[in-house]
């Protein structure tokens, strides 16, 4: 069984950071926010619910 990707992680962590106003230093407890919540899912190595795969290249 596979984990969330590096890149599934990112993108969630960014959006989580940015719905939180963007608060500087606190990258890492977003980070494993992220992780936590992923893991949490069914299926965790797919993309989770709500589009964050397409949501990707849109954050770059």
């Amino acid at each position: 069984m596979n984990g969330p990707t590096d890149e599934q992680i990112r993108v969630l962590a960014y959006r989580l950071w940015q719905e939180a106003g963007s608060p500087e230093g606190r990258a890492d407890e977003f980070w494993v926010l992220a992780q936590q919540q992923l893991a949490s899912e069914p299926g965790m190595g797919s993309a989770a619910p709500g589009g964050l795969a397409s949501d990707a290249s849109a954050s770059l």
